[in-house]
């Protein structure tokens, strides 16, 4: 197969472009040649920029092409337009934030996100606003040139090695270090992940396929407990995790997502870790173990630091957790810390 990735040397990109040369297909990139440039010397390497410089890509023909850096429709639509001749399957790269309803379970065919009229069209907000509405109208473009050859994923939290995120990779990382770690309460609540490896080598086998449609994409529920448990014995960590409610994260203004990764607790958007990927497992996707997501997150990605409790932040939080299990005791109220505390 001759295989086109525009992008494919960052995150999701080089998982795709890894799995598709390691079963013999002919992979062409197209990029700008400024990330990790030398990766993948024996693809083809075409220079140029989806924002405008796509010459180099016509007057060619490939089998198919995934596209995992579309983020504002007017790029998207214009690089759709060149292919739309010289490539017979078109697999985009959304997620799981183009629907309206983030509040329960996400489904293929729950109402999309609209773009509010302030928001612009060609550009995404640095705080990402606008990133789920743009992700639909990108998808749209993708329909419009592509009728009956494409497909759409919309992947959740996408892990692994080369994550430059750091949410997933913090977990880890953290456990590492030992001692009391934070964990938002309750331990059997789940959360929703998808391995980079998982993804890409899935996306490839749409290509093959030909498959056509639009499928959630992410890990099935893992409780946090699981998680960490699996993080613990990875790393091979004596860390004892501590289980704080939300009504006391919220209270002392702990960010959902980033400076306690992966966790959420606005019932507006829990659906974020209830997405239904029935529809893609029936398609082929399959997930490796879960230790190997944590080894390779581990091993094979970096924290960052706008992703994360900070020590001194963590330290706060849990002696202030201390303190408010011993006036509950001193007043006759009993502690109300679940599963494991401190005491």
């Amino acid at each position: 197969m001759r295989l086109l990735v525009l992008g494919g040397t960052k995150f999701l990109g080089r998982a795709v472009v890894g799995c598709a040369l390691a079963r013999g297909h002919e992979v062409t990139l197209f990029n700008r040649g400024r990330t990790n440039p030398d990766l993948f010397p024996e693809a083809e390497k075409l220079r140029g920029d989806r924002e405008g410089e796509l010459d180099v890509l016509r007057g060619r023909e490939w089998d198919a092409v995934i596209d995992p850096s579309g983020y504002v429709p007017g790029a998207v639509y214009s690089a759709a337009e060149v292919l739309a001749d010289a490539v017979g399957h078109y697999v985009f790269v959304s997620s799981i934030s183009v629907y309206a309803d983030r509040s329960g379970t996400l489904r293929e065919d729950g109402p999309l996100a609209r773009l509010d009229p302030e928001h612009s069209v060609d550009q995404l907000r640095e705080d990402y606003e606008n990133y789920g509405p743009l992700k639909a109208l990108c998808e749209q473009a993708v329909a419009e040139l592509f009728p009956t050859r494409h497909a759409i994923v919309r992947p959740g939290l996408i892990v692994g090695p080369h994550d430059p995120t750091g949410r997933f990779t913090y977990w880890p990382h953290r456990i590492a270090r030992g001692g009391d770690v934070v964990a938002p309460a309750p331990p059997e609540r789940t959360v929703q992940v998808i391995d980079a490896r998982d993804l890409g080598a899935w996306m490839v086998d749409l290509c093959e396929q030909r498959r056509t449609g639009t499928f959630n994409a992410t890990r099935p529920g893992v409780p946090w407990a699981e998680m960490l448990d699996t993080c613990q014995r990875v790393v091979g960590s004596n860390a004892r995790i501590v289980w704080l409610p939300d009504e006391f994260l919220r209270q002392h203004e702990v960010g959902e997502w980033m400076e306690l990764p992966l966790w959420i607790a606005d019932p507006q958007w829990r659906g974020m870790h209830e997405a239904d990927v029935s529809r893609a497992v029936a398609a082929g996707l399959t997930f490796c173990p879960l230790d190997e997501t944590v080894r390779g997150a581990f091993e094979r990605a970096k924290p960052t630091a706008d992703a994360g409790l900070t020590p001194e932040r963590e330290a706060g939080l849990l002696q202030a957790w201390r303190l408010r299990r011993q006036q509950g005791r001193f007043h006759g109220r009993g502690g109300s810390a679940p599963s494991t505390s401190v005491g």
